[in-house]
């Protein structure tokens, strides 16, 4: 659904023509690739950096997600405070936080049309025991030194205010979650990087990564810097089949709603829900 709807057509870039020396090789053009790439040129514009792909920007989960740019985390203070201590949660979550911020700037700065709209998070409660979960989940931020301009409860009456949910008994409410396009983003960063003095080569996938040298089906990459940003495809590697689990996520897209709809629901902003 996002390859879709972006600017311009996906027909890959020409792979790697032979054996090539740079300052810094980096495989997988998806959001941690390109990421790194842009703040290491703009760090240093005399690097040479390169960028191998198997298929092409944005392939892979960067461009097919669920558009939230967000500072959630998928464990709980508790968990992360047992090796990294109160402090380290709390620094964690403010970076995380100033993450979503950073990622509008430079969309902004760029000018890449990826839709961002940092309209913040809603997680509704529509039963007793949910109710008692999310309510707890505001407390528990509380205990950790959040204010109210961090994560905050709203009453049923306030959550209407914002978003119609049928048996709503209240909402807990983040402001630090944007809604974007991903695959705007993805391609849009790939031409930024571009634009910069990067190297994209697509169709290029690497068969092994080892110190200071990528091997891939077209030639080698010899770096003193390697990036491996293949996250989810790691375990295609070899010798990396144990190094990472790939799991996922489920996401449902409607037909376009009509006008109507939209004003029955109430969902006024780009919230995330």
């Amino acid at each position: 659904m996002w390859m879709d709807t972006v600017d311009g057509d996906l027909t890959t870039r020409p792979p790697l023509g032979g054996d090539i020396d740079v300052d810094v090789a980096i495989v997988g053009a998806g959001y941690t690739g390109l990421w790194a790439a842009y703040y290491l040129k703009r760090a240093d514009p005399s690097l040479r950096i390169v960028i191998l792909e198997k298929e092409f920007a944005g392939f892979g989960a960067s461009g097919r997600n669920g558009g939230w740019c967000s500072a959630l985390f998928a464990a709980s203070y508790a968990k992360i405070a047992k090796s990294s201590g109160r402090a380290g949660v709390i620094a964690m979550q403010r970076a995380m936080n100033d993450t979503v911020d950073e990622v509008g700037r430079v969309i902004d700065a760029e000018r890449i049309d990826a839709q961002f709209e940092k309209a913040g998070t809603l997680t509704f409660a529509t039963s007793p025991g949910q109710l008692g979960r999310v309510q707890a989940e505001v407390e528990e931020a509380r205990s950790w030194g959040f204010e109210e301009e961090d994560i905050r409860w709203l009453g049923p009456k306030e959550a209407e205010q914002l978003m119609r949910v049928r048996g709503s008994l209240g909402a807990a409410y983040t402001p630090h979650c944007a809604a974007l396009h991903p695959a705007r983003l993805a391609r849009g960063l790939a031409a930024t990087v571009e634009s910069l003095g990067v190297t994209l080569y697509e169709g290029t996938a690497a068969i092994t990564i080892e110190p200071r040298k990528v091997t891939t089906e077209h030639g080698i990459v010899r770096a003193p810097l390697i990036v491996r940003a293949t996250e989810g495809y790691t375990a295609r590697l070899d010798g990396m089949r144990r190094q990472l689990v790939p799991l996922y996520s489920l996401m449902v897209a409607t037909e376009p709603l009509p006008a109507s709809v939209w004003d029955e629901i109430g969902w006024s902003r780009r919230y995330t829900m």
